[in-house]
């Protein structure tokens, strides 16, 4: 008699009903997944697809091209355009290299009782609101001095530097150990070694983080409240007084009760989420050329 008469158990030619069961939950699995990413899509056309709606009506030469309006008045955002990529950029000017920084400190000489000091101060600065980065900054240099781009720039690189810092050091972590003993082993000192494996490496990684970091801080208004809200409706590229930004032209628009001033804050969000997505593509674009070269040579 066979060990499969015996016990069904052992019959190779049929599937278990543990195997089974694993095979119904795999597919149950990937649906689960592909429905989320089908959902995830949906979300971001529908967002798209409302801001595009309710604000195609302003989409013109003169929304890009003017300032703001005054009360009654047709206008655009050419001066909070303007505002926006200088604070931002600052910000990003002061924030990236030090976070860099402190993220190779981590991860190539701090201690392990360091790095974990550090990654906790770093966690915890993270996850501080925004409204309260803010305050700090109006109280400390707004106080007596007055609003000012600068100060608004101050305020959104203390919100990036823990964030791009953070991705910095996880994709530090990520570049094999054996690419910095190759080098050193060779006698490269190790900053050599920094800047000429492990960070060119990692760049791919590091641009995401800092692009992630910009388009968090791209749409903070609370911060900007405090330190460069009281601008003039006027173009301006002086960033020792306080200049308008788009989160702001949004809200103020939002605010209005005018038909075309609500509209006028649909497109001003749709353009924001386009100027985020540039320098998504751009950022790809860059980490893409130089893994590409890496792999090249």
């Amino acid at each position: 008699m066979s060990a499969a008469e015996i016990d069904p158990r052992y019959d190779i030619g049929r599937p278990s009903a543990g195997l089974t069961r694993r095979r119904r939950t795999e597919k149950l699995a990937a649906v689960v997944a592909v429905l989320s990413a089908v959902l995830t899509v949906l979300i971001l056309a529908l967002v798209l697809g409302t801001l595009l709606f309710k604000g195609i009506s302003q989409l013109d030469i003169d929304f890009f091209t003017k300032a703001r309006p005054l009360f009654g008045q047709k206008g655009g955002i050419a001066d909070a355009l303007v505002g926006s990529i200088l604070i931002v950029g600052m910000a990003t000017i002061f924030a990236v290299p030090l976070a860099v920084l402190v993220a190779i400190y981590i991860e190539e000489y701090a201690g392990a009782r360091a790095a974990r000091f550090f990654r906790l101060v770093l966690d915890v600065l993270n996850g501080v609101p925004a409204i309260v980065v803010g305050i700090f900054i109006f109280g400390l240099l707004v106080v007596g001095h007055g609003q000012s781009a600068i100060y608004a720039a101050i305020s959104l690189a203390i919100l990036m530097l823990p964030m791009v810092a953070r991705a910095t050091q996880e994709i530090l972590a990520l570049v094999p150990r054996s690419l910095r003993e190759a080098s050193l082993a060779l006698g490269v000192p190790r900053w050599r070694t920094v800047y000429s494996i492990v960070l060119p490496t990692a760049i791919g990684g590091i641009l995401t983080g800092v692009v992630l970091a910009v388009a968090r801080v791209a749409g903070e208004t609370a911060p900007l409240l405090f330190t460069s809200s009281i601008a003039p409706n006027e173009i301006s590229a002086g960033v020792t007084h306080a200049l308008p930004s788009l989160p702001l032209a949004i809200y103020t628009f939002s605010e209005s009760p005018s038909p075309d001033d609500q509209a006028a804050a649909w497109a001003a969000a749709l353009v924001l989420i386009v100027f985020v997505f540039i320098l998504s593509v751009l950022a790809k674009s860059i980490a893409g050329r130089k893994r590409r070269k890496l792999e090249g040579s």
